[in-house]
Order: C-alpha cells, then structure tokens, then sequence
C-alpha cells in the first residue's frame, strides 16, 4: 500500500501559481476543439428537426419540401436508429428522437443530413411536422396538482419536527422560488462521428463524460463497447450541461454517419441549444420554521419541489444533493424534508454547477435572514447561533458527521477583514438618509459535501508513460474542460517524479486508454484523477528508485528525486541519464494507477450514511444598493474568505473561486429563463437571456484562500473547488433583500430569485 501524501511545505511543482497548459495556445488560437479538427473527406453535417409543440401526438411529417433543397442527402428518424430506440441511461425513460408523442418545443423528431451546415439548418427548418396538441404541464405548482413526477417523492426525517414546532416560541411560514440557468458554455454542444472499419467507431465529443457517451453510442448502435472509442481533448466550457447532455449530440451523429456510411459531424447553432439541451432545475419551496428568541431553530417542515424536465436524466441524484445541503452550515435537530421531483412539458433538466447544492443551500439562507428580521438580530448572528459545533451539534440530517468543521473561525475572520459591522452601521446611516438608493450587506458561509453521492462514481484510472528522452506522458480519465484539472494533473505527476513542469504532458481524454471513467464532475475531478495519475507516477518512481539503489549499493528511500535530478549518498545523476539507463535494462517505465475514494457509504433510499469525503467550506460578504424607483439593483463590493486546502495551484482556484462566484451571481439577479404559456422558452439567445459582463463585477472584489490542509487524505492534503464557490454568491442575493427589507415597516423580503430589476420593484411595494 502506498504511504499517505505528507502535508507539502515547499513543493517544486504542485503549490505554486502557474499557468494553465493551454493558455498561451488558446489566445493565440492556436488550441483544438471539435470544431477545429480537419473534417475528413466525405464528411457530412446534420441539423435537428425540433417540435414546435410541448405535448402532442406526432400524427406525421411533411419532409419534401427539405428533401428538395440543394446539398440534402437524407433524413433520419426513429425508425433508423439499428438499437435500443430509448437512450442508453439509468432511467431508460427519454427517446432518442421523438416517437409518437412529443414532450417539450425544441423536442429532436430528427435529423437533415447535408452537404453543409447551412444546407442542413435551412432544410430542417423546412419540415412540417403535423402534431395534436395535448395538455401540457408546464410549472411546478401544475406538476404537483396533478402529481406528475419523473421518479417519485422522498422523504427526510430526523427527531419530531412536529413536535418541536409546536413547541417553538415562534413560528414562520413561507415560500419562494429560484429559476434555472442556461449553462452558456462559450463552445456549443458539437460531435463527430466517424466510422472506422468493421462497424468500429471514433467520436469526437466535446464531453465531461466520455464513457458515458461510448455506452450511450454502442448502445444506440446495438454494438459492444469496446468497438466506440470517444476522445475529448478539451472543452469550451461545460459546467454540467455536457455531463449527460452532449451524449446525446454523439448518439445522433452516430446514428446518421451509420445510416449514410460516411463521417458526420453535428454542432448546435446557439438558439437550437438553448431550445434543446435542459438547465439548471428551477425549484419551488414551502417551509414552516420554529425558532427561539435567539433565533436558533427549534424545528423545520421543508419542502422543496424540483421541475425535473420531461424525462429524469440526473433528476434523482441532483434532488437528493438538495436535500443533502439544505442544512448548509447549520445543525438542524427536528426536521421533516418532503423533496419532489416534478414532470413537465419543458427540456429535461441537467447537472449544473452545484448539482441541486445550491438549490438546497439557498432555503436555509432564507428562513434564517427571515427570523433574524422577524426577531431584529443581526442576520450573521443568527447565522452563527445555528453553526454546527462539536458538542451535540454535529451530526447532519442524513447522519453524517461535520468532523472538519471550520465554519465560525472562517466566518470570524471574513467578518473582521471585510469590516463587515462597520459597513453595516454604516448603511444603516446610508439608508436613513438616502430616500430612493438603499443599500444592503449579507454574509453567508457555505459548507459543501464532496464525492459523488452515487458511491460507484468515485473511482479514477490514470496511465503515466516515461520515454526515453526522459518525458512524460499522462492519460486521465477526467477531461478539461477550462478549470485546470490537466495543468493539476501535470503538476502532481511532475512533482511526484521530481521533474519541471514542462517535462510533463497530459493527452486527450480516451476511453481507449482509461475504460470506465466517472464524469469529471461532483467538484471530483482532481481529488480522483489527480491521485490516480500520482499513484501511477508513484510507481514509476519506485521502480527507478529500486533499480537505482541497486546500482548504487544504497536503499530505495535514499534515492531523491527533485529538479530533474536523481541523487543517492554516492552520486548525483540527471533525470535523463537514469531513464536511458533503465530502459537498457529492461525497467518497466510506465504503470497505470487507479484511485477509490475511501470512507464513503449511503443508503439511496433512506438519504442516510456518509456520502461524502469531506467538507469544502467558504464565505462571502457582499454589499449591494437598489434604486426603489426601478428595481435596479448593483452590487458594490464582494469580500471572499474560501477553504481550498493547501492549493495545487492558487491562481487557478482563486479564478474558479471568483469565476464560480460570479455565475452564482448571475443565476439570482440577471439569468432568467422565460417559458411562455404554450411552453416555448422566450429567452434562447444572448439578446434575452443576460450572463453577467464585466461591467456587473465590483472594482472591490477580493478574495482570500483559507490557509489550512485538508484534514482528510486527499492529493497534496488539497480540496475541491470547482462547485463549493458557487453558493458563495447567495450572499448577493441576500443583499438584495437586506436592502428591500430596509424600505418596508413589516421588515418583509419575499423575493423570488433572480431577483431582476421587475421583482425587486414587485417586491418592494408587496402589500402585506
């Protein structure tokens, strides 16, 4: 067994701000995407036919007039898929193209096939579908009337909510709502199926999850899985929306490049996007709160009702993560969770970043700034009354237990450096002067659990090769996708092997050189790639050191690798020098690595056990005005305190602290999905749908890493960072009601997020 990572003090490599491996390459245009490989000769391009209808029965198709234009060589439907008609996934619940019924506008019937992009997309656009509308449900509140659901209900108890409400001082009910995100990546959903020989496949897939999408295509095609091999070099963004979603991009391709026998490639024009891939799950919540006069909960009834899309996709999986973080930072003794994942006539919706977290995260955070107003106390008081402690107080709803807990000297110290009670007298003085600007401050903590909650997902594979020449090549099986894993990965295999940084390349992601990988999500991708590549690392190493230490009459541990070096007591030799030695002798000089994550267990159906690793942790302090004659609303300073263990990389995760902030911030003020009452969605393009822009970010925006080491055995005693920051941003949001709060006698905040300009003014003059 291999010893456990020591705590780093000073790391050649890993720990330092570097970088990332493609920078230099994507500003000179210079690094490949699925769109920039050369297309093969005889490729051809689809374009997907979309329902126009949310629910109906699809009676026909009229596709002569498309079949007519010039450069059209086909269309293809259900009926020529050669396999399973039904996606590849755990549900087994969502077609591939549309069967007799159609289930959202923007639904894929099929596909055109032409000469070129533009062919395809004008003739698609020319197919009459003949379609008997059907009822359609179309919101939550439809959905649970009508108790649509795409799996059904689960429950959470722990202790006697019902009790202990009744027997709470005070009571406070109240509902809301938070919308969904469209995942914006910069590059679109795109693949390109290539057939090779002997019904054997090459798809190039801008993907998070590779594996995935070689099930999914087999499965389509009715062939194994060893006859698909799906490569992505990298992608243009992801954040969940290419965890499930871009399998089906992959599988339509395939399915056309099987029909025609010639290579098809398939890119989603941004509008088509947006119409056919789902979004971040839109929630309702209804909540009954008892509480002391300290504002500490004595009993909560929760419910929290997802709209889950026409199909379940990862539905389950991101509802239970919701129920996971709903406590956030805080322990809640009686509480009763009723979580329904609802069935509608919209795209089914998808992983994004956070995974149901934030969805969870944000409720807490509400009824606790809602008490805080209710009693007069200062909301981070209250906050702070309910942390989890390590007395009684330390043990989750799902009965886990909060072993790492940093939360009050992290938030302690955010409160100090960010001035925080100052700016908040402060405002109070603004607010009682200023008639029309009013201003408002939050701070809110975020603890965010980090695995996969489903527990066979977390386990990586990793090969790394030496040459002769003395570099390294690594292979993972996470892929990059902009948040650095492949520059992590590079800096950990180089530091293992005591090599510059440069030495060291990562290579495309391949399921024809690590099989089965796990979607590189769930924040997972360095904690699970990142040992594995070091465990394969690792054992080069050992092997050098063994074959060294022979040759030098010394023991293995003396032998040092460091600065493209190898030292024993007798002689220093280069890195070079040692490798052309090994490899004359015959030493093995690659191995492969693999990597389970330890002490994980839970029950699906009970929500209980020990679903994750660990605990990331952070807070944020933001400060906002409002303009009550508009709504408008700006946030003015951001002040971030976040728990990264000892970084990898700073530079890299204080972007993905600043980065995941701000989208944060754009899902609970600007990004609003609109779908209208016949279920089309309004807001499918950048002239409607607004991602926050540079002129949205503070000039004070300041962030800070936590200085501690991750208690847990993670690589280099690092934590994950890639979804814990988002939450962070809930802190703008209960600004905003900090400052709605301040224009209205009845202290009330009701405000439905994103909190745009229309419903800060709806909610500033709410009656009641």
């Amino acid at each position: 067994m291999n010893a456990p990572d020591k705590i780093p003090t000073t790391l050649a490599v890993a720990g330092v701000s570097r970088p990332h491996e493609s920078a230099a390459a994507q500003v000179a245009g210079g690094a490949s995407y699925v769109d920039d490989i050369p297309e093969i000769k005889g490729t051809l391009f689809a374009a997907p036919i979309l329902s126009t209808v949310a629910h109906g029965r699809l009676r026909g198709i009229d596709d002569a007039a498309a079949r007519a234009l010039p450069g059209v060589r086909g269309i293809v439907y259900a009926a020529d898929v050669p396999g399973d008609k039904i996606l590849g996934n755990f549900a087994h619940d969502e077609p591939i193209f549309a069967l007799d019924t159609v289930q959202f506008i923007g639904q894929v019937v099929g596909l055109v096939v032409a000469d070129s992009v533009m062919q395809a997309r004008r003739a698609a656009r020319r197919v009459k579908l003949d379609i008997e509308e059907l009822p359609a449900v179309l919101t939550v509140h439809e959905a649970l009337a009508a108790e649509s659901y795409v799996l059904p209900p689960v429950f959470v108890r722990r202790g006697d909510a019902a009790a202990a409400l009744a027997a709470a001082p005070h009571q406070l009910t109240g509902a809301f709502e938070v919308g969904g995100q469209e995942h914006f990546y910069l590059e679109g959903q795109i693949a390109y199926a290539l057939p090779l020989e002997q019904n054997q496949w090459w798809i190039y897939s801008s993907t998070q999850h590779p594996g995935e999408v070689q099930h999914w295509v087999a499965h389509a095609l009715a062939i194994e899985n060893n006859a698909v091999t799906v490569e992505c070099r990298r992608m243009g963004g992801g954040f969940g929306g290419k965890e499930t979603q871009s399998g089906h991009l992959a599988v339509w391709a395939a399915i056309a490049a099987n029909r025609f026998k010639r290579p098809v490639k398939l890119r989603l024009d941004r509008d088509d996007d947006f119409m056919v891939t789902g979004k971040r799950h839109p929630f309702a919540y209804e909540y009954t709160a008892g509480y002391d006069d300290t504002g500490r909960l004595q009993g909560l009834k929760l419910m929290l009702a997802a709209n889950c899309g026409f199909s379940a996709d990862l539905s389950g999986p991101v509802a239970d993560r919701a129920v996971f973080h709903v406590d956030n930072a805080y322990h809640l003794a009686d509480v009763e969770i009723a979580s329904y994942r609802c069935k509608t006539h919209t795209q089914s919706h998808t992983a994004f970043r956070g995974f149901g977290g934030p969805q969870g995260v944000i409720l807490i955070e509400a009824i606790l700034s809602d008490i805080a107003r209710a009693l007069g106390i200062d909301p981070l008081t209250v906050r702070q009354r309910n942390f989890y402690d390590k007395d009684a107080r330390d043990t989750t709803h799902y009965g886990m237990r909060v072993e790492d807990n940093i939360l009050e000297p992290l938030v302690s110290r955010l409160a100090q450096t960010s001035g925080y009670q100052a700016r908040r007298d402060a405002i109070a003085a603004w607010n009682a002067a200023n008639p029309v600007i009013k201003r408002g401050i939050a701070i809110t903590p975020v603890k965010f659990g980090i695995s996969f909650t489903a527990t066979f997902f977390n386990q990586a594979g990793a090969l790394v090769h030496v040459y002769t020449d003395g570099s390294v090549q690594v292979n993972h099986g996470g892929t990059e996708m902009g948040q650095g894993l492949n520059t992590k990965v590079a800096q950990i295999v180089a530091d293992e092997l005591g090599l510059p940084f440069h030495r060291v390349l990562c290579t495309a992601s391949d399921t024809s050189k690590v099989p089965n990988a796990s979607a590189t999500a769930a924040s997972s991708g360095t904690d699970l790639n990142g040992k594995a590549a070091q465990a394969a690392a690792r054992t080069v190493r050992e092997r050098l050191a063994a074959f060294v230490a022979e040759r030098s009459g010394c023991q293995p541990g003396q032998v040092v690798f460091a600065a493209g070096q190898v030292s024993t007591p007798q002689a220093a030799m280069t890195w070079e020098q040692v490798i052309d030695d090994a490899y004359h002798a015959r030493v093995q000089l690659w191995s492969d690595g693999f990597y389970k994550t330890p002490k994980i267990h839970y029950d699906a159906k009970t929500l209980t056990g020990r679903p994750f690793y660990y605990f990331a942790y952070g807070a944020a302090c933001s400060e906002v005005a409002i303009d009550t004659l508009t709504g408008e609303s700006r946030v003015l300073k951001v002040d971030i305190l976040h728990d990264v263990g000892t970084s990898i990389n700073p530079a890299l995760d204080i972007g993905q602290v600043e980065g995941g902030f701000v989208q944060g911030m754009g899902w609970l003020t600007t990004e609003e999905l609109v779908w209208n009452a016949k279920g089309y969605l309004s807001t499918h393009a950048p002239s409607t749908y607004k991602i926050p822009a540079t002129g949205d970010i503070p000039d004070h925006f300041r962030t800070e890493l936590w200085p501690e080491p991750n208690p847990e055995d993670s690589v280099f005693r690092s934590k994950a960072v890639g979804e814990p920051p988002f939450m962070l941003a809930i802190s703008v949001w209960e600004a905003i009601r900090d400052a709605v709060a301040v224009t209205r006698a009845d202290r009330r905040a009701r405000l439905d997020a994103p909190a745009t300009a229309e419903r800060v003014l709806s909610a500033l003059q709410l009656d009641g």
